[in-house]
């Protein structure tokens, strides 16, 4: 009977998402990380007035760690 099941137990640091949840979580790791050292990169810019460079590399450094973060948290495909 359904009071008789156990309730799920909440996720845990090292589950995996499955279906959408791995396309939501990659996309998010994608984005946070430009965002992040995208903003990174403009406070360089700001504190050394390079004209975007910085704000350059540090966006392609935030797409560069975001696949790094999704292969090692989802894995390669299989």
């Amino acid at each position: 009977m359904a009071g008789d099941q156990n309730p799920r137990t909440g996720g845990g640091p090292d589950d995996v998402p499955t279906g959408a949840g791995q396309g939501w979580t990659a996309l998010a790791y994608l984005i946070t990380g430009m965002l992040v050292w995208g903003f990174i990169g403009w406070l360089v810019d700001q504190w050394l007035d390079t004209g975007g460079i910085a704000t350059g590399i540090g966006v392609v450094l935030g797409m560069a760690g975001g696949i790094v973060l999704v292969v090692r948290r989802l894995g390669t495909p299989t």
